[in-house]
């Protein structure tokens, strides 16, 4: 099918959905039937789509899950890794000058000149970090375990801050997005 058709069959499920009436929709040569079970004042939840493919990036942690963390440790490891990204920050700061950063209570505002504005702060709650970007948008990042340190002692893994729906990691994310390289990640201990 063709972008146009596509188009109009958006609308007019819009349409059918709203009127509830007609038994099928035709489009062209295509007939669409709307089931007789369907709810008149029915809250349908929709999204926009696309008619372009799009690229699966191929991430090993993509499916993985948060690390089991208490909230001393979350602490721990987000505030060195808020240091290490600060720290990074202001070395770029000094070497160019345009950049500006700002860290106050667990949030951090960096301000790149034609990129914008990122914000990097704690959730808490929530055991994450999230970031606002003006390139990539917001996301959210969990700690997950990367290596098992299967060749140091038990509970010695380490582990990344990891956006769980595509598996990107926050380190990449910045340094694809601002050029700050991270060193390597912390170690949780349990």
């Amino acid at each position: 099918m063709t972008r146009a058709i596509f188009a109009k069959l958006g609308r007019a499920t819009a349409n059918c959905i709203a009127a509830r009436r007609a038994a099928t929709t035709r489009i062209g040569r295509y007939a669409f039937p709307i089931p007789a079970r369907s709810v008149p004042h029915q809250v349908v939840a929709t999204r926009p789509f696309s008619t372009t493919l799009r690229l699966a990036m191929a991430s090993s942690y993509e499916g993985a899950k948060p690390a089991n963390i208490t909230e001393g440790q979350y602490h721990e490891l987000a505030d060195e890794y808020l240091d290490l990204v600060l720290a990074k920050f202001e070395e770029k700061q000094d070497e160019q000058g345009e950049i500006d950063v700002e860290y106050s209570s667990g949030v951090m505002t960096v301000t790149i000149p034609d990129s914008g504005v990122y914000v990097i702060n704690k959730q808490p709650p929530n055991r994450q970090i999230w970031l606002s970007s003006p390139v990539s948008g917001p996301k959210r990042f969990d700690y997950v375990i990367t290596s098992d340190g299967q060749d140091e002692k038990q509970d010695s893994g380490i582990g990344e801050w990891v956006y769980l729906r595509d598996g990107q990691k926050l380190s990449d994310i910045l340094r694809k997005e601002t050029g700050v390289v991270l060193d390597d990640p912390s170690a949780i201990r349990g």
